[in-house]
């Protein structure tokens, strides 16, 4: 058997999968790492010579449910239970 066209008849098994953590299809079954997030590793996979990759998926990318919201907090002084103060209405007397 040749190493072109008949060789190639025989990729019909997926060597990644799934990633449970990111969600890409870079899980490697028999490695069970993941090539993009680094998945079952504590910390994410990153590295200097990629630049952009860490762009991508830095914080400010998505939602930031929370962390959109701790600035806001911090100028007021992260205050919890209290009520603000009724401020009532002058009224002008002519």
């Amino acid at each position: 058997m040749g190493k072109g066209t008949p060789s190639f008849g025989k990729q019909h098994t997926k060597t990644h999968t799934l990633c449970r953590r990111c969600g890409n299809r870079a899980f490697h079954r028999q490695h069970k790492t993941c090539a993009q997030c680094g998945y079952p590793a504590a910390k994410l996979r990153s590295y200097e010579w990629g630049q952009k990759a860490k762009r991508r998926k830095t914080t400010g990318t998505g939602r930031m449910r929370y962390l959109k919201n701790v600035s806001r907090r911090f100028k007021n002084g992260f205050r919890e239970n209290t009520t603000a103060v009724k401020r009532v209405k002058k009224t002008t007397t002519e």
